[in-house]
């Protein structure tokens, strides 16, 4: 049976300069007791075993590589071309697939407004904006206050050079965690981040 996602794809944090590969799996109704994943060039490079099936498998994956700042070793240790995936279900289903990881990282876009480090930012009519970039598949726009458990991502087409915050979701006098990725066909992304801190006071 064909999982219902099994892909893997780059992610680069420009900013930082580091990059790392993704890995995401998702099996049938059932979870999965086992499940492995191998390399083009035939490594296992991801393996899970669940000890005691009573547990009912885990049904859904993210695996995440190291972050190193070293492009060349992350690309020699995750080579391009097909990995295959194969599990197997609590239910005794047998789960197949393949995806193909592209090293071909798109270019970053840049954020235009709020600026980075911006400060006394509007909580109400918030738009962000940015600079197109070529070839690109869609955006991902993520806002980010830890200290608030508050995370807001959205997916946006590649057409798109602006977002608008909606209203009420931000607080006053917060700072912020802006992070803008720029993503290819293939799904590989490359993200820059800003921050920003909110005006003290709301609008009247």
């Amino acid at each position: 049976m064909p999982f219902a996602v099994a892909a893997v794809h780059l992610e680069r944090n420009a900013t930082d300069g580091d990059v790392e590969v993704v890995f995401e799996v998702k099996g049938g109704d059932d979870g999965l007791t086992s499940l492995t994943i191998l390399g083009p060039d035939g490594r296992t490079v991801a393996a899970f075993t669940a000890p005691d099936t009573a547990t009912m498998g885990m049904r859904q994956f993210r695996f995440e590589s190291p972050e190193p700042t070293d492009g060349e070793r992350m690309r020699a240790a995750y080579p391009e071309g097909a990995y295959a995936f194969a599990g197997v279900a609590a239910g005794g289903d047998r789960y197949a697939g393949t995806a193909t990881l592209s090293h071909r990282l798109p270019p970053t876009a840049t954020v235009l407004s709020p600026v980075d480090e911006a400060e006394d930012v509007a909580i109400a009519g918030l738009v962000i904006t940015w600079t197109p970039a070529a070839d690109v598949m869609a955006y991902v726009v993520t806002v980010e206050q830890p200290e608030l458990d508050f995370s807001l991502s959205v997916r946006l087409p590649g057409s798109a050079a602006a977002f608008v915050v909606p209203d009420g979701v931000l607080q006053p006098g917060r700072e912020y965690q802006l992070a803008l990725g720029t993503v290819t066909a293939e799904g590989n992304a490359s993200f820059v981040e800003t921050m920003f801190v909110t005006t003290g006071k709301e609008r009247e």
